[in-house]
This record gives structure tokens, sequence and C-alpha cells, in this order.
């Protein structure tokens, strides 16, 4: 017998997550991570001068907050050092000629801003969150629920009695719809357009998507409700409070374990792993993978005594990865003086774009592999509200651009000279960034004086640091309605088991998808005794 009754293959939220709650009930567990460090996109470093704490990806944590897997393990997190920063303005939008709007955590101060942009905005916005917090039951155990179980099947059949099936299939006809539709039908001011547009790229998505209003609506629900919350001190403090609760439960972690392929056992079972060291290790109940799927069913299993099935097959070779990601980090002499309103300032991430249809033309020019002319750029000021990450009276900017190609074809405002291998260099990087840089500077007085240094990861940076993070797509996979839910990540998956006894698949590539709730972990290890 094994020290390890499963071995988990990777260390991002929802193997961590996995893991913590395996322990819990007294499972063995073994976490291996390739990499020097565990976090997968949780990851915090001094990337530009010396005190200034950077969450190099990943950093606001609203959907652990309030997410299944919080409520099974936080208050174990907290008892071994997690605490969250919360900001009273969690997000808002700033567009080129300056107008600007704040969402706060305050519904009454929400409505009057809305109202006041254009009147009647504000209720609808309380009409829009109210019916949402009325379906919330049914809506949130449909997007982070075990899809193929029995409890979902009798929750469908429940519904479908009480409303009637021609009112639930309403119901799930009106969560298709795209968020352009919606916005433009609901909301007159084209700033609350604005202020909504830029999240659907959050979710992998684009304005024209199928489902991408629904997301915002959700989005909106839990901003509203829980702000945009950070790690006191660096998304660092998470992984260390979650590497104490899996070894305080008996659990191992190794780091620079790069596993090679699981192995199968003589019964065709999956029953350990190997490392690319050479050195195998076996597992009593199994081996959980969270990576994607071309690493599990490609390399992984590339050895594997018996060939894929014919749909896994298929799935593999027809899984898409989405748009890129690129992250700009900046260390400041002071914190930024934003020209139209000081307030914006306070506000944890600010949404810089022309607004609907800006968003809507730079996901457009991504999709086609171009460099957006204008991107919508997301700036985080963690600093606002946990000064801890930088010196006294220095701040940082965390700066993410979800409109990065993953191979670039051209340059859409034709500046940018791009290699013909369409592959990411140093010189596209940082001649990107300047581009950005000159659209942050634009709205902020003086950037030039307080801009102390610059730290920019293209997607193929990114990719370096997290091989799930195909051509730096940070969702683990196009996250368009054929590829998720049900059909995540393949047409024929059923929750996360793998047609390999023993063999589990976890991770942003699996239902309920990206994000950092720890959706997939919390499920499988809900479900394994």
């Amino acid at each position: 017998m094994s020290d390890h009754d499963y071995i988990i293959v990777g260390s991002g939220i929802n193997a961590l997550v996995a893991a913590a709650m395996l322990g819990k009930k007294g499972r063995k567990v073994l976490v291996l991570e390739r990499n020097d460090r565990i976090g997968g996109c949780l990851r915090s470093e001094e990337i530009t001068e010396a005190g200034f704490i950077h969450d190099v990806m990943a950093t606001t944590l609203v959907l652990f907050l309030t997410s299944p897997a919080y409520g099974a393990i936080g208050k174990d997190l907290e008892a071994r050092g997690l605490e969250f920063c919360h900001a009273d303005l969690p997000t808002g939008v700033l567009r080129p000629d300056g107008s600007h709007v704040f969402l706060s955590k305050d519904r009454q101060r929400n409505i009057a801003t809305f109202d006041a942009l254009s009147p009647g905005d504000g209720q609808t916005f309380a009409r829009e969150m109210d019916a949402l917090a009325a379906d919330a039951p049914f809506l949130f155990s449909l997007l982070g629920g075990a899809l193929w179980s029995r409890p979902t099947l009798k929750m469908i059949a429940k519904q479908g009695w009480s409303r009637g099936l021609r009112n639930l299939a309403a119901w799930f006809g009106e969560a298709l719809t795209p968020a352009r539709g919606y916005l433009e039908t609901t909301y007159r001011s084209e700033d609350i357009h604005a202020l909504w547009a830029p999240w659907v790229l959050h979710c992998g998505l684009g304005p024209e998507s199928a489902y991408s209003a629904e997301m915002l609506k959700v989005i909106g629900f839990a901003i509203e409700l829980a702000g945009a919350p950070v790690v006191k001190g660096g998304a660092g403090t998470l992984l260390t409070a979650f590497e104490r609760l899996i070894t305080d439960n008996g659990g191992e972690i190794r780091t620079g374990a790069d596993v090679e392929s699981v192995i199968a056992g003589p019964s065709g079972r999956a029953d350990g792993v190997k490392l690319a060291s050479g050195e195998t290790l076996e597992a009593n109940a199994g081996v959980i993978c969270s990576v994607t799927p071309n690493q599990l069913y490609e390399r992984l299993m590339k050895d594997w005594p018996t060939p894929l099935p014919a749909e896994i097959k298929t799935g593999v070779a027809g899984y898409r990865y989405g748009k890129g990601n690129m992250q700009i980090h900046y260390a400041l002499s002071e914190p930024p003086r934003w020209k139209a309103n000081a307030e914006l300032g306070k506000v944890a991430l600010l949404h810089l774009t022309p607004g609907l249809d800006g968003v809507s033309r730079a996901a457009n020019e991504c999709e086609r592999g171009l460099l957006p002319a204008e991107p919508s750029v997301c700036v985080g000021q963690p600093v606002s509200f946990d000064p801890s990450r930088a010196p006294e009276g220095k701040s940082i900017l965390w700066l993410q651009l979800p409109e990065a190609p993953r191979h670039i074809k051209g340059d859409a405002a034709g500046e940018i000279t791009t290699p013909a291998d369409g592959r990411w260099t140093e010189e596209v990087r940082e001649r990107y960034a300047d581009r950005v840089e000159a659209l942050l500077a634009s709205h902020i007085e003086n950037f030039d004086g307080i801009k102390l240094a610059r730290r920019a990861y293209s997607p193929a940076d990114l990719e370096a640091m997290n091989i799930n993070l195909v051509g730096g797509d940070p969702y683990g996979g196009y996250s368009g309605i054929d590829q998720l839910f049900l059909w995540r990540p393949f047409k024929s998956s059923v929750n996360h088991r793998t047609h390999v006894a023993g063999l589990y698949h976890i991770g942003a590539s699996t239902h309920p998808g990206a994000g950092l709730g720890g959706g997939s972990g919390f499920l499988l290890a809900s479900s394994l005794k």
C-alpha cells in the first residue's frame, strides 16, 4: 500500500481546494507541482523594485470568497493567516473623454448613480439584481453544481413543475442572451453600457457571445455583494495558508516534481504517476489531474496501454483555446492622481475603454489575431485598500489586457511590425506595452514623474510560467456555450471522471470553468470518499 490515497497533479486553486478538503476527510494527499512554487495563476513577487509586492497574474478573489469551497474551508484558511482587504468602490469605468461611472457596494448609491446618468436606469438595475437574487439558488446550482447528478435533475424537474415547462424553457432562452443585446435594450445610458461591457472579457467571452448577458448580471450581483477583495499582503499569503492546511492534515506538497505520465495498474486503473526524473509514485485511491485536456490525454496518457475512446480522441482534437492575456505591472513613487476625478484612485478594478463598441472592436481584433488598436485595460489599484503591498507613500498598478492574441497576425493600428511566425517577442511585448502606457498616462497627472518601473508579461510569458495557459489563455480553453457546462471539456464529459477508473480531471478546463472559485476541486472532493 502507498502512503498516499490521492496524488494531485498541479497546484492551482482547484488542486489546492481538493487537497485541503480530502485532507479534512482524513485522506492522505500528495500534491505534485512541476514549478518551483505552488499556486498556478496565484503568484506574488517583487517583480519591479524591492518592497513592491505584485500579484503577477490573478488578484481579485470575489469568486473564492463567495464560493462553496470557501464555505467549507475558509475558517481553516483564516486560522492559518488568510485575511482579505476590501475596497468601498470595487469597480468603475473611465472613458477617453474623462466620463466615468463608479459601482459601489451600496445599492442606494448605485441606484442614484445610474439614475443621474439616465432617469430610470437606477431602478432598472435594482430590478435586475433583485430578479437575479430571487433566481440565485437555481442559477448558482447550475453555474457551480455537479450537472450530471440526481440532485441537479431533481432540481430542474422541480423548476419545471413550479414554473411550467414553457416558462422554464423561456428562462433558459433568456439566459443565452448576448451582452450587447441585453445592455442596449435594458439601459439607456452608454456610460452604463461601458461600465458592464468589459466584464464579459473576464469570463473569456465577448459582448456578442451567447449567455454573456447572464454572466454580466452574475458579476454585477457578486461585486455589489462582496466587492473585489484581494488577499492582504498578496496572493502568496493564501498559498501559505493552503500549504499549512494541507500539511496539518497529513498531506504532502512537492515542488519541482514534473509528472511525465499516469501509470496504469494491472486492471487498467490509474495507480500512480511517473515523474520526469524517473521516480514512480503510487496512489491507493486515485490520481487527480488539474491540467488541460491536451496535457492529460496527449502527455500524461501518451503511453497508456489502451487507445483513447473515439469520443475522447475527437474531443481532444477539437478542443479550442480562447483569447490570450497580457499583464503589465508598475511601481509608482506615489499613488496615481487621476485627472477626471480623484475618487477614481479608490477603485479596486477600473476599466479604461471607449465603451461597448470599443470592447466589441478590440475583442474582434484580438480574435482575428491582431493587436487591438485601443485595447480594453483593467487597472487594479490594490494599495488603495491594502497598503502593505508597497513602501509607505508609494503604490503599484496591476494591469490586465484580456484581448491579447495568442498568435499574432498583425497590428490593428498599423504601428507595430509583428513576426511572420506569429510569436510574441520581447520587442512586440514592450512596444504594445508602450501603447497601453500612453493610454494610461493620458488619464493620470504626471505619470512619467511617478513611474519607477514597469514589468510586462506577454501571453507567451504567461504560458512559460504555467503550461495550462495555452497561448496565454487564462481560462483553460474557450468559454463559449458549446464548450462549457455539460460540454466542458468535451461533449461526452460526465462531471470530473474520465474513462479510466481512478483518474479524475479538474481545473479551469472542466466544469464550472475558469475563475478562482475552486469549483471543480470542490465538486470532485465532495464526491470522493
